[in-house]
């Protein structure tokens, strides 16, 4: 009887240390399939008030060793504790969302990763959330979902070492991997 008292006691605990306040709940991204210009944004970043993108064309590699398209960026950065897109990352989005309709028989892989601050099992679902709104827009941006995988590897694999806000900013990131 003690023996089982303790280990509700312990994983009592242990639950309770894994918790936290920050609510993970909706992935929020914006829905490019809408058609009306009152089309509702649920949640990105919208400093652009409806403005043009301004979104270049991409160079499309169609070559068998090609990593993406070529000249654009492959990593999409977050705000702390968050998994908000941010606006600044539609271009981003779009020119994957572009390379991937071009390419049907290509698959991404979105890493989702988070900054040192927080338990392993916190950032482990950061780092899904943060994934999964990339996935989700893309989608929305008319990728197949079965061209896309979203994983995440928490704080486990930074891009930098350091505990400056700049290292820190760095860290909080999905990595687009073909």
């Amino acid at each position: 009887m003690t023996k089982k008292f303790l280990a509700s006691l312990l994983f009592t605990a242990l639950l309770a240390g894994c918790a936290s306040g920050v609510k993970l709940d909706d992935v929020p991204v914006e829905d490019k399939s809408a058609t009306s210009s009152g089309a509702t944004t649920q949640g990105i970043d919208s400093n652009t008030s409806g403005a043009q993108t301004g979104v270049a064309g991409v160079t499309v590699d169609k070559s068998a060793s090609g990593i993406g398209p070529a000249g654009v960026a492959h990593v999409v950065y977050f705000d702390y504790d968050s998994f908000v897109v941010r606006a600044e990352a539609r271009p981003v989005i779009e020119s994957h969302a572009r390379f991937l309709q071009a390419n049907k028989q290509r698959k991404a892989n979105l890493e989702g990763h988070t900054d040192e601050r927080g338990g392993r099992e916190y950032n482990l679902a950061l780092g899904q959330k943060r994934a999964e709104a990339v996935r989700q827009a893309l989608s929305l941006s008319g990728v197949s979902e079965s061209q896309l995988e979203a994983v995440s590897y928490g704080k486990e694999k930074p891009a930098a070492q350091g505990t400056s806000e700049a290292d820190l900013a760095k860290n909080r990131r999905v990595e687009i991997r073909y």
